[in-house]
């Protein structure tokens, strides 16, 4: 079956994250929405409707089954009712449209609710619901490995689930406030306390004694240590030291240094505003927590601090003393005394030393993003 993911516009909503990727390859909960429908749907195919310039790594289809939206995040049920559309049936949900075959032109409304996400701050506000539902998709029929007794387990065992190849030792897991997955060869070092709901994507990692609050996602190959509360991390990014981070949304390939910290809450305790890629400025928003956005290959160094609501573009480079910009373009290397351009070709050259130390290496496909975000001045 080919599904069909449409940004439906929202390209920009979830910038900068989604300067590198369509809004249907957005981690939330355990999944993107692309690894969720592969869970959901036996033997589909997915692709994308978004920017011109991302098709070449996320490809269209021309003739797909079913056309989902792509900032809808499908639960078991919701993705029953979508697959029992008729023909030329659009499913809503209000004034949402949540998915359709053929034109769309017959308008039902959906029995189930809905998870949706309006703007990029409900990543990770909404990020206990939707792992909570991916916990179930995950785990359904299937018997987690044994947890060591070097740890203390707090509440109701089956809300914990431990993938093959995955180790945990001498570490403190508490379930009562959500569920924890530890997923294939991920690991929880020693001294660890974890306050669920938590998700660890394959090969993720707990540095010694670092501290977790719900709800937090770690995406493949990332590892994390010190103080985290309410984050998300894509895939491949490393906080592997001591200092805080909450309420934040980080990339794929990003490194934040010793120390770094990160604030989440103004001083006034109000609503905070950060910057929008939509309107090009500083927006008000209804969130009082928010810590820092990073988008895909940023990096910072040891000691660095953050304003709320900072938001960093794609490939910058930020160190230094005092606090940089609280809008930081992609692309950009230096901190609060100055900003310069990030050479392309040095930006290249990081990224694909950062990605040798996986296997990988940049594709054609991602080399022309990011060609594309470097030559938008804007971004």
């Amino acid at each position: 079956m080919k599904i069909l993911l449409h940004d439906n516009g929202l390209h920009l909503r979830f910038a900068p994250l989604t300067l590198t990727r369509p809004v249907g390859d957005l981690r939330i909960g355990i999944f993107t929405n692309s690894e969720r429908w592969k869970h959901l749907v036996q033997n589909a195919e997915i692709f994308y409707a978004t920017e011109a310039y991302l098709q070449k790594q996320f490809q269209g289809c021309d003739q797909p089954d079913i056309v989902v939206n792509a900032a809808i995040i499908p639960s078991s049920a919701l993705a029953k009712q979508i697959l029992e559309l008729s023909s030329d049936e659009k499913l809503m949900k209000g004034s949402h449209w949540v998915a359709y075959k053929g034109d769309g032109s017959n308008l039902v409304e959906s029995s189930e609710e809905i998870l949706i996400l309006e703007n990029r701050w409900e990543l990770y506000q909404k990020n206990g619901l939707a792992l909570s539902n991916d916990f179930e998709i995950i785990t359904k029929g299937r018997k987690s490995q044994g947890l060591s007794i070097t740890n203390t387990l707090i509440g109701d065992a089956s809300q914990l689930f431990i993938e093959e190849g995955a180790t945990v030792e001498a570490s403190i897991l508490n379930v009562k406030s959500g569920p924890i997955y530890i997923g294939k060869n991920a690991e929880i070092m020693e001294g660890s306390v974890v306050r669920g709901p938590l998700a660890m994507c394959e090969s993720s990692g707990l540095k010694l004694a670092t501290k977790i609050y719900g709800p937090t996602t770690l995406g493949p190959h990332c590892k994390v240590g010190g103080e985290v509360n309410n984050v998300i991390f894509q895939a491949y990014s490393n906080k592997g030291h001591d200092g805080f981070l909450g309420n934040a949304l980080i990339g794929e390939w990003c490194n934040l240094g010793a120390d770094t910290n990160c604030s989440n809450l103004k001083n006034n305790y109000g609503m905070v505003s950060t910057y929008s890629y939509e309107s090009q400025k500083e927006e008000k928003t209804n969130a009082q927590f928010m810590g820092l956005t990073m988008g895909d290959h940023s990096k910072c160094g040891i000691n660095t601090m953050f304003n709320t609501a900072t938001v960093v573009g794609v490939s910058s480079n930020i160190y230094g003393a005092g606090f940089p910009d609280k809008f930081i373009k992609s692309f950009q290397w230096g901190g609060a005394d100055e900003m310069v351009d990030f050479r392309f070709n040095k930006a290249i050259e990081v990224a694909n030393n950062m990605m040798e130390r996986r296997g990988l290496q940049l594709t054609d496909g991602e080399m022309s993003i990011l060609k594309h975000i470097a030559e938008q001045k804007i971004l």
